[in-house]
């Protein structure tokens, strides 16, 4: 009796592969981190390869400490990275360029042409997207229009796009020896090609980008059995039964099952995720509208969306880009040291502004510098933009939705932050709820993946394991709430207007 699943988490810096039991509890993990590559300002790629390559070696890894085997497994599930373009031969398996990553700028210029023709929202009805970079349509175009060789082969039939699920799901399923070539709802509704209505490629929009349809997976729920893994991998024969995107994956993990439940994911950026159930709302106020999820012959479920690019790899630039701190957990000792931020505010605009205000033309800015700053207050300004820019997206799904939310389900890894999360309480003026599992972007695939083979019976089970961990209430003065609040949006307007020709 197979009495585990494991979730492939195939995120923005690793690679982990996570075994749960029935509980929803890690039995145990593997994680490999994977080489940021910067070729120039505004360009963020990796190499699909070293990804795949990762993925086996933690799979292993996460076996071999709990001593299983695949006849341990009941499924596989896997998460990943959203809007990270992989284009590959599907007769070699070879990557036809690195993957482009979510954060990257460079297709601006693509984005641009595409609006002049209907403006930045030309297909937000159609697909809940704004036109931008951020999304995977732009980056399969800027590699069939800058890769010699790369328009004839697609054309051809040869070449395949997926985001890193289906890169990895390919792979796992044999690759050139049969491979399947599927994604879910969730990651098809973040390319800009998807119908939220039909949850189909749309051929006008396709051909608007100038990309193949061959070039597209096939699109599937989010809890069903794609295939099984290749008799060449470890896992052979284990059916791979789960896809979700990253910050749906953690929704689900959350047990944020119903309408007007919400979590948000604190990783290398911020994702707020409002379900709104069957229906689908159209955001007024800056937000993505996507899929929540699919339940094989299920209605989808969709959701309201806060996209912010820039949270705990702001640290990171801290530890990596200015020495400032050696590690990452240092940066609440120093942010401890002082008693507020000494009036300075960060606005990490460094792949230009997400929701709510979509501005591709900022940049990264540090403003309220006095001689009175130091390294304490520069923390403290670090931590506190993850909050304030939380703040800012949940002050749009309120507008959206129209009821108010009472309190916030938080994950990932910056969810330690005690000082983070108290601030964040602070800001938002509600509590903010940690939940015992805090690796909730694995679990919820894990769950996609064991509902659709029966080791899950339905979501109640699945809402039984959920448990708090640990909550944090406000205790800041209104007032003061409000005039940091004041401050923080005019640090954001010092952000804007700064690409223009001659500055990328």
């Amino acid at each position: 009796m197979s009495q585990y699943v494991i979730a492939i988490d195939q995120g923005t810096t690793s690679s982990r592969a996570i075994v749960f039991d029935h509980a929803g509890n890690i039995v145990s993990s593997g994680q490999m981190e994977h080489e940021q590559i910067f070729p120039q300002a505004g360009w963020v790629e990796h190499n699909p390869k070293e990804i795949w390559d990762n993925t086996r070696e933690v799979v292993g890894s996460a076996l071999s400490k709990a001593n299983l085997t695949r006849h341990d497994i009941a499924a596989v599930g896997i998460t990943n990275q959203r809007e990270t373009a992989v284009v590959w031969d599907k007769n070699t398996g070879e990557p036809v360029y690195n993957a482009i990553v979510w954060q990257d700028t460079r297709t601006q210029p693509i984005v641009d042409e595409l609006a002049r023709d209907g403006g930045p929202e030309r297909f937000k009805q159609k697909v809940g997207l704004p036109l931008a970079t951020y999304f995977s349509g732009t980056k399969i175009k800027w590699i069939l229009d800058n890769v010699d060789g790369a328009r004839e082969r697609a054309e051809a039939g040869d070449l395949l796009f997926g985001n890193t699920d289906a890169w990895v799901l390919w792979n796992l399923t044999g690759g050139t020896d049969g491979g399947v070539h599927v994604t879910d709802v969730t990651n098809a509704s973040r390319t800009m090609f998807m119908d939220l209505d039909t949850l189909q490629w749309d051929q006008d929009i396709l051909d608007a980008f100038g990309v193949p349809a061959s070039m597209m997976p096939s699109i599937k729920s989010s809890s069903e059995v794609y295939g099984q893994v290749h008799t060449s991998q470890l896992l052979r024969e284990v059916p791979v039964a789960g896809i979700l995107g990253d910050q749906q994956a953690a929704t689900f993990g959350q047990a944020a099952f119903q309408p007007g439940e919400a979590k948000n994911t604190y990783g290398t950026g911020c994702f707020l995720i409002f379900n709104t159930g069957e229906e689908i709302v159209h955001s007024k106020n800056g937000l993505l509208t996507t899929l929540g999820y699919k339940l094989g012959d299920d209605k989808p479920h969709y959701a309201l969306e806060g996209s912010i690019a820039v949270t705990g790899s702001l640290i990171q630039w801290l530890r990596d880009n200015l020495g400032m701190i050696k590690s990452a957990p240092e940066v609440e000792e120093l942010a401890k040291s002082v008693d507020d931020s000494g009036g300075v505010y960060i606005v990490p605009a460094f792949s230009g502004l997400f929701a709510p205000y979509w501005r591709s033309d900022a940049r990264g800015a540090i403003v309220g510098l006095t001689r009175f700053a130091n390294r304490g207050h520069i923390a403290r300004a670090a931590l506190e933009a993850t909050a304030f820019q939380t703040r800012e997206v949940l002050d749009a799904v309120n507008a959206d939705s129209g009821v108010p939310l009472t309190e916030l389900k938080v994950d990932g890894g910056m969810v330690a932050n005690e000082a983070l999360m108290q601030f964040q309480a602070d800001i938002l003026g509600v509590p903010v709820v940690r939940p015992k599992v805090v690796e909730t972007t694995a679990l919820g695939a894990a769950y996609a993946a064991g509902l659709a083979v029966g080791f899950w019976k339905d979501l109640g089970e699945l809402s039984a394991n959920w448990g708090e961990d640990k909550r944090w209430e406000p205790q800041l003065d209104p007032a003061e709430q409000e005039r940091q609040l004041r401050l923080w949006k005019k640090a954001v307007t010092k952000a804007m207007d700064w690409v223009d020709q001659d500055v990328r």
